[in-house]
Parts: C-alpha cells; structure tokens; sequence
C-alpha cells in the first residue's frame, strides 16, 4: 500500500480499488493500426516514367509515328531483303528521287530507321520526341523534325547534284541510299536543348555534337554525317519558336478568390 506524508508523521493509508481495476481511458483504450506505408515516392517515380514514354492522348504526334516505325521495323527485319532493299531504295531521298518525285520519298524516306529498333536514334527518337512535345504540343514537334529531316536531305544531296553535273562525282551518286530518321532526331535533340536548363542544356549539345563530328572526322558517311551537324544547328535555330510554343503550351493559372 502507498505512503502519505504529513509533516514529520508517516501514516498507512489503504487504497481500494486504485489498482486492480483500469481507469476509463484505459478501459476504452482502442488498439492502433499499424501506419499505412508511404507509397509516394513509387507513385512519383511510375509518373516520371510514364512522362518519358509516348502516350496517345499526351503525346498523339510521337506515339503515332512510333508505331509506324515499329511496322516498318518489323518489316525490315522479316521481310525477304531483297524485297527490303527494294523498298528502302524506293524510298531514297537521293538526287534522282528528289528531281522526280521530291515530297514522295521526303516523306517516305523518314519510315524507316537504320539499323531498325536497336538502333540508338530508334531510343533518342522516343525520349527527345515524347520530351519536346510534352513541351510545345504537337504541331511543334512535328514541324521541328520535318523541318530537319528536309532542310538537311536537301542541304546535302544537292550538292551532290552539283557535283555530278560538274563532273567531280560519278553519276552513280545520284542513286546513292539515303533514308531514316536521324536528320529528324539531331533536328529534335538541338531544339528541346532550348528548352532544358542551362546546366543539361550544354552538356548535351557539346555531348551530341562532339559525337557527330567525330563521324565526321572518321569519313564513314560525309555527306549524312555532315546532314547530322547541319539538322542539329536547325534545331538549335527554332529555340526562338519553341520558347514561345512552350509558354503558350503552359497550362493557365488557376484564379483564386
């Protein structure tokens, strides 16, 4: 039993019922559930995930025209070669398509990628496409990578052109084979560099442009590493029209009252 103190004189008090039975709060004491985990951070990294891949309704231009690319693969990859070679060489933009039928193989020529789906222009069309129209819309994006696969086809083969008329290269240039995306792509990877921060912004375009004139250098292909510099310096030249796309394409703010 618990002692009192009262001056200089202890006493023995006896306390009923003060022990053996709980008090109210802890006769009606509830058991807690254990804590719900924090699933925030997984949700956060499956959304940023999501926003690096095409989607049909974020992203309707880059998910469409991958899915084009992923036929035309497949076709190139089961098909009879000489039956792909056949179209691949249809679908040339060398001099003699252009002078013939110019916008039909302008067109044609960017259904196909080297090298089909592994190729590394095949990952950088997904992420650098899907990333520039998130950014500008659509339409943008669109006309950014049409913009450079042509003005770089025609920047380099005309020359050629040229130069078989003068006599400086064999008639047989004219049939050289010349398809894909990569004009398109190197035109992408220089326009969305305006739109990243300065300290990604830099890296990538010397990163991608030491690459490109390394190809160069090596002479493996002078006249499609050369279409490579020249589509990444169109990109670079649409930083003033995507600025301004990218702030209009910026949902409006919500009005408070």
């Amino acid at each position: 039993m618990p002692q009192q103190r009262d001056g200089s004189t202890t006493q023995t008090v006896p306390v009923t019922g003060a022990v053996d039975s709980p008090g109210p709060a802890a006769t009606n004491a509830v058991p807690r559930s254990p804590e719900p985990a924090d699933t925030s951070d997984g949700r956060s990294a499956g959304r940023l995930v999501l926003r690096l891949v095409p989607s049909p309704r974020g992203t309707p231009f880059t998910f469409g025209y991958a899915a084009v690319l992923a036929v035309t693969s497949y076709l190139a990859d089961h098909a009879h070669p000489a039956f792909v070679r056949a179209l691949h060489q249809a679908s040339s933009t060398d001099v003699a398509h252009l002078v013939r039928h110019p916008v039909l193989v302008l067109l044609a020529s960017a259904l196909w990628i080297v090298g089909g789906i592994a190729s590394p222009y095949a990952a950088g069309f997904l992420l650098v496409l899907t990333a520039l129209e998130r950014r500008t819309g659509a339409a943008c994006a669109a006309g950014v990578f049409l913009l450079g696969h042509v003005v770089a086809t025609l920047v380099t083969e005309l020359p050629v052109g040229a130069a078989v008329l003068a006599g400086v290269l064999p008639v047989g240039d004219t049939h050289r084979l010349d398809y894909g995306i990569s004009f398109g792509v190197a035109a992408s990877v220089g326009s969305l560099a305006g739109l990243l921060s300065p300290w990604v912004r830099w890296p990538l375009l010397i990163g991608f442009g030491s690459v490109l004139t390394q190809d160069l250098i090596l002479l493996t292909d002078p006249v499609t590493d050369t279409g490579h510099l020249v589509a990444l310096a169109i990109g670079v030249a649409t930083w003033p029209l995507v600025r301004r796309r990218h702030r209009q394409h910026l949902p409006a703010p919500v009005a408070r009252f």
